[in-house]
């Protein structure tokens, strides 16, 4: 049934291709974990001596986004809390960069209450955290996730100075610290001070990209969880796959294909995902990546980048004037955006020579302006 127009094998109003559309939202926790056998059992090392009471061993979870590494570590908080006394709290370094956000999630996690807006200093907040862990004999793990994020705003080296001496601070604080980061241009280690260095010293843990085979496997769990019988044949999910493993195999980019693939096929009032579905999703797909990054901009941040769409390739010096111009922000702050941005490769920072300026950088979009553009 191609498109449904002879009126035989339509959806009715009522009538939907999924079984549960909640399988295809990018934070949803599948009940079986596949393909990363062995970066779980390093990770469940490392946490061991937390469950016999001791402070568990440091990890540094490194590897291309959308290879599992947030999941992973989900899973094992999720078995840690509900067997176990051990406080485990994750917190999304994206939405939290500074040392006091950071801490703020983690007060939350430990007392089940948000800390007061305003008012409480760092040190209280952090002595109230570490004084809990002591009077109820807890041992704390903390997963700090996309901390590149940290390092983009410099509060990385003071936010893990604070958690890895909280047991100097506060005698018998035992806090254990997983460090998650998709950046790998981001050398974590070398960019950290050397009073953090000396004590953090963690387990490394690699994800590495899911070839085809697997990302067709883990896909065909979704699409069998969350789709009924019979709506994507075998040869729609090896295009997904296939058009997955071209963006790096980013399992986020196929999943969220598959369910927008499902709502194109919803459209049509057809009963059945076809291969044209999954074509046109995949023109929005492509780009989960770029949503998740303009998402965790700042507001002057998103300003050059609108500034940059508009003299797309201009030289340095002339978006500064037309960014000072719209925001009235000075240089300091702009290149430090602009730093910022250069890391999350939304822009491009390229020197060149130019006749009379002598080395000069030129700024431009890593991706279509006006993809850049609708999704701001």
């Amino acid at each position: 049934m191609p498109d449904g127009s002879d009126g035989s094998d339509m959806l009715s109003w009522d009538e939907s291709l999924f079984r549960d559309e909640r399988v295809f939202e990018v934070d949803y926790v599948p009940e079986t974990f596949r393909h990363r056998e062995s970066q779980t059992e390093s990770l469940k090392y490392a946490l061991k001596p937390a469950v016999r009471g001791s402070r568990p061993l440091n990890v540094m979870a490194q590897g291309p986004p959308g290879t599992g590494k947030t999941t992973a570590v989900h899973i094992l908080f999720d078995e840690l809390r509900a067997q176990t006394d051990v406080q485990a709290v994750r917190v999304n370094c994206q939405v939290n960069a500074t040392r006091y956000a950071v801490f703020s999630r983690l007060f939350e996690g430990v007392f089940d209450y948000e800390p007061p807006a305003s008012g409480i200093s760092f040190k209280k907040l952090f002595s109230q955290v570490t004084d809990h862990l002591v009077e109820n004999d807890e041992v704390l793990v903390v997963a700090l996730d996309d901390v590149n994020y940290l390092f983009y705003e410099s509060a990385a080296s003071d936010t893990l100075y604070s958690l890895l001496r909280a047991h100097e601070e506060q005698g018998g604080a035992r806090i254990g610290v997983i460090v998650i980061s998709s950046d790998l241009e981001l050398n974590i280690i070398e960019e950290l001070d050397s009073r953090v260095q000396s004590v953090f010293r963690p387990e490394d843990v690699y994800f590495p990209n899911y070839d085809e085979p697997a990302i067709a496997d883990i896909l065909g769990e979704r699409v069998d969880r969350g789709f009924h019988d019979g709506v994507l044949d075998a040869p729609v999910l090896d295009r997904v796959a296939e058009l997955t493993a071209d963006q790096g195999g980013d399992l986020r980019v196929g999943i969220d294909l598959l369910r927008r693939a499902g709502l194109n096929a919803e459209m049509r009032a057809s009963d059945t995902v076809e291969r044209r579905d999954v074509e046109e999703a995949f023109e929005t797909s492509k780009y989960v990546h770029l949503s998740r990054r303009l998402a965790g901009l700042s507001e002057s941040a998103a300003a050059l980048v609108e500034v940059v769409a508009a003299h797309e390739g201009a030289q340095a010096g002339d978006i500064y004037e037309a960014f000072h111009e719209q925001t009235g922000l000075g240089y300091t702050r702009y290149a430090e955006l602009t730093n910022k941005l250069d890391q999350l490769d939304i822009v491009d920072t390229e020197y060149a020579d130019v006749e009379g300026r002598g080395r000069s950088r030129a700024l431009s979009l890593e991706y279509d302006s006006e993809a850049v553009l609708e999704r701001l």
